[in-house]
């Protein structure tokens, strides 16, 4: 759809939006472009369809058109549990006794337990209308896994999930719904493929990393007659469907006429914060409106707060294309963290270019605070949140707390990207005292920097 299309045509008519958003429409400086990592030029639509389908190629690449439409068979499906609440958090703003007003998008509600759903039927959509058989995955704390599947059996297409192997260990019901929808789950990396064999032989004992799945993903499909590769996170098209996360939260805000002063979104590779702050961002961009927007990291894997902007790697096995972005190095396998859907070395090259404008900033916190943030959160809301968006709401809360200091009602906005209920080994081990709050060290970055391409 054209980009001179009225931004608010779609969310005056109804709040769950008829259009995803392309926040690098809006950009001046565009994203980095993919590089075929043999020639070092940018990725053309013919490579990539040979492992991704064909009208997620044109999204990824598309940085003109600011909106395109969201087929009506995706949003049929998106009723089932869309618009999502935006839900004023008035127990906790009394609990910390702050004049802030806290809100937060709840994306639990759904099967899949997360906000990954959204790009999930999309991609499994198109991958359908193209006629595939199938598609190929990795996923880290089992949240895409989950979503992909039951997308997959949706469209009746065949799903083989390659699961960080902490996570599979960790996380054995989540696993448990993705085989119920039908989807195989390998934990990675595996002695299945050779890119997986590889990694393994490096490093003996590994409990893997997304870069490490989404390497042994890309090689299933790309050796598979009729499948096609799938990503969660970091890439154009998956933010670009994620934007409805932002677009119904901006239309509720604006119906009952509230501003936002700040928006927070827990980091990994981009999905969450991304399709959050869309919108809002570009309100900022346009100079129509000004927001602080807060990334949110586990200090475990830094990308943002601790990583370098270079042209590096997607995956550990090195087979994917090179993106310009916020990394640690593709080499870079992080030690096991809970809120594995956070492991990834970089961070997607739409927010990397974002960030490094200045245009918003990031934190970085460890696990055992999160878990602290999270308990009391679940406390008092009701709702047992992932670690991954704990992330949030422990900056949530501080910045709830700087609020009370200074007697400043503001608007406080973050993403509760979905539910905990598949994370209790986790939450176990923080109430018996057994997690501690690994960080790397800057020898651990330096080596795995040193494999970084050069472009």
């Amino acid at each position: 759809m054209s980009k001179e299309i009225p931004y608010k045509i779609y969310l005056e008519e109804q709040e769950m939006p008829k259009a995803w958003y392309n926040v690098r429409a809006d950009m001046k400086t565009k994203p980095a472009p993919l590089l075929n990592p043999g020639t070092k030029e940018p990725m053309t639509a013919a490579e990539l369809s040979g492992v991704f389908c064909d009208e997620l190629v044109k999204q990824e690449l598309d940085n003109d058109t600011a909106f395109f439409e969201i087929p009506e068979e995706i949003r049929s499906f998106y009723k089932m549990y869309r618009p999502s609440p935006l839900v004023r958090a008035y127990c906790l703003e009394k609990k910390l006794d702050t004049p802030a007003h806290i809100y937060y998008k709840f994306e639990g509600n759904n099967t899949s337990g997360s906000h990954k759903l959204n790009s999930a039927i999309a991609q499994a959509y198109y991958a359908k209308k193209q006629g595939l058989k199938g598609v190929t995955t990795e996923t880290g704390a089992g949240q895409w896994g989950t979503a992909l599947s039951m997308a997959c059996s949706y469209f009746e297409l065949d799903c083989k999930v390659f699961m960080v192997k902490v996570s599979y260990e960790q996380k054995p019901f989540r696993r448990e719904v993705m085989r119920t929808y039908g989807a195989s789950v390998t934990p990675s990396p595996s002695e299945t493929t050779n890119v997986g064999r590889k990694i393994l032989a490096e490093h003996p004992g590994t409990t893997g990393s997304l870069g490490c799945a989404i390497s042994e993903a890309v090689e299933v499909a790309v050796g598979s007659e009729g499948y096609r590769y799938v990503l969660g996170s970091v890439l154009n098209q998956v933010l670009l469907h994620q934007s409805v996360i932002g677009l119904e939260t901006k239309a509720a805000l604006d119906k009952y006429g509230i501003k936002a002063d700040m928006i927070i979104g827990c980091a990994g590779g981009g999905s969450n914060l991304g399709g959050l702050i869309a919108p809002f961002m570009g309100e900022k961009l346009r100079g129509e409106a000004d927001y602080r927007i807060i990334a949110v990291e586990p200090a475990s894997c830094p990308s943002f707060t601790r990583g370098k902007y270079a042209y590096d790697f997607c995956d550990t096995g090195m087979v994917c294309p090179l993106a310009k972005m916020y990394t640690l190095g593709s080499d870079f396998i992080p030690a096991p963290n809970h809120a594995g859907g956070l492991r990834y070395h970089g961070m997607s090259s739409t927010l990397s270019e974002l960030y490094d404008e200045g245009l918003m900033e990031a934190v970085s916190v460890v696990q055992t605070d999160v878990f602290k943030a999270a308990e009391e959160f679940a406390r008092v809301e009701g709702i047992l949140p992932a670690p991954e968006s704990s992330h949030a709401i422990k900056v949530a809360i501080d910045e709830a707390l700087k609020c009370k200091e200074t007697g400043e009602a503001k608007n406080i906005v973050f993403g509760l990207t979905g539910t905990g209920y598949f994370d209790l080994v986790a939450y176990q081990k923080f109430h018996d005292g057994q997690m501690d709050d690994y960080i790397p060290t800057d020898e651990e970055l330096k080596k795995s920097w040193a494999k970084l391409p050069v472009v």
